[in-house]
């Protein structure tokens, strides 16, 4: 017996894996069956069979396929399944490897929910430039929820955990059976007439029909017309509803809302500590610029040399003086023109009455003139005194047989101190 004749166990698995991957009727198969052993590996990936009356076959769904299914598959629930079928070297067992997988029955409501995904997005209700953001530190938290049920207790439970300054509004609805769609509608309406910062809108988990008010089209629209930011959660992390797409931000879970609704009062107190320090910082180092800024204010030029502080203003106050003595003498001309034209105009009239009335007039002017010349302060009588350029304010610094300069009207006096006695307020 020769032995080329006799093919290895993985040559004859390798042909007939050949034979069913090159086989077109075997690339796309539609099963409907029953789940039996079924596994959800950690990885992501779903092991189980399919089997009805008298046969099974054994299934894979890989974790990219399986993130896309509506539900949670369990052990004897009916399933509509697509794929292709080959077979595994390594145990030479045929297989199908799963693209999609449905509950049975509920393949309209796949279609339908498939054909309302794709109207809405094309009408832009998925856009990310058009999702709300959601405060940092909200103080009213809504929620539109069952009253009763482990949904609304996480939340709740959550959000007093994580940031107890947050008050909780719920707005009880239904939110499974025929009516629900209509009352969550009404409940995201109503929500929106109260002061609130965020409104998770969601249940727990459960089949396909249990969701499906959150897949109708009058939830979608009333959560992209909402004014208040909306966080959906809407059963667990593998079910996905049309109000996910329209959501400002979609949450995996109940719990996982709140988490998303409020921050952790830990990280906030961290926060505002570091705030705190930062500010601190900032503080002393504007304390330390403007020390730095006063000492050199202190050793600058002109505070030590004060009279030239002085020099200046009376330098200006010079040039003022020439001016309104220009202007005086300006002013006098013109009214004296002035007066020559009135006089040479009316002296026919009355001549005589017209001539005092002028002259009082002028006098009236000058007189307003000398009020408001800086040089009529002087001819009052007041002086500046000062020693060795500085003005002298006080007798605190002067000693006996100082010389001083005194500054008066017409001239400047020079002095040498013979006597000094300190007057008290009021003496």
């Amino acid at each position: 017996m020769k032995d080329d004749k006799y093919l290895s166990i993985t040559a004859i698995t390798k042909y007939l894996k050949y034979k069913l991957d090159s086989d077109e009727h075997l690339k796309c198969v539609f099963l409907k069956g029953e789940i039996s052993n079924f596994k959800a590996h950690s990885t992501g990936h779903f092991y189980f069979s399919l089997k009805d009356e008298t046969s099974k076959i054994n299934a894979i769904m890989f974790s990219a396929n399986a993130k896309k299914i509506l539900f949670n598959p369990k052990e004897g629930d009916k399933v509509l399944v697509a794929g292709r079928i080959s077979v595994y070297e390594a145990t030479g067992n045929y297989q199908i490897y799963v693209d999609e997988m449905l509950e049975d029955g509920v393949g309209n409501l796949y279609i339908a929910f498939e054909k309302l995904k794709n109207d809405l997005a094309k009408e832009g209700l998925f856009d990310e430039n058009k999702k709300k953001s959601i405060p940092k530190i909200p103080t009213k938290v809504g929620i539109v929820t069952a009253p009763t049920g482990a949904a609304i207790k996480d939340i709740i439970s959550t959000i007093r955990r994580r940031f107890p300054l947050c008050e909780t509004i719920l707005f009880p609805a239904l939110v499974q059976g025929e009516n629900a769609a209509s009352d969550i509608v009404n409940k995201i309406k109503i929500a929106n007439t109260y002061d609130i910062d965020v409104l998770i809108v969601g249940r727990g988990g459960g089949s396909i029909e249990d969701l499906w008010p959150f897949n109708e089209e009058i939830v979608a629209r009333a959560i992209y017309d909402s004014k208040v930011p909306i966080i959906s959660a809407v059963g667990h992390e593998v079910d996905f509803t049309i109000a996910d797409f329209v959501a400002d931000l979609r949450a995996p879970t109940p719990t996982g809302a709140a988490e998303l609704a409020v921050p952790n009062i830990v990280d906030v107190k961290k926060h505002i500590e570091q705030l705190k320090i930062r500010g601190n910082e900032n503080i002393s180092k504007k304390i330390s610029y403007n020390k730095l800024l006063l000492e050199s204010f202190k050793n600058s030029f002109i505070i030590k040399n004060p009279i030239i502080i002085y020099e200046n203003k009376q330098q200006k106050l010079d040039l003022i003086i020439e001016k309104i003595k220009s202007l005086i003498s300006k002013k006098l001309d013109e009214s004296k023109n002035e007066f020559k034209v009135l006089k040479n105009h009316y002296i026919l009239n009355n001549p005589h009455e017209i001539y005092k009335a002028e002259v009082k007039n002028l006098e009236f002017i000058i007189d307003k003139l000398n009020l408001i010349n800086p040089l009529n302060t002087l001819k009052r009588g007041f002086t500046l005194t000062y020693q060795d350029n500085n003005i002298i304010k006080n007798i605190e610094n002067l000693k006996l047989n100082d010389t001083i300069i005194t500054r008066l009207n017409n001239g400047i006096i020079e002095s040498k101190i013979t006597n000094i006695m300190e007057v008290k307020d009021g003496e």
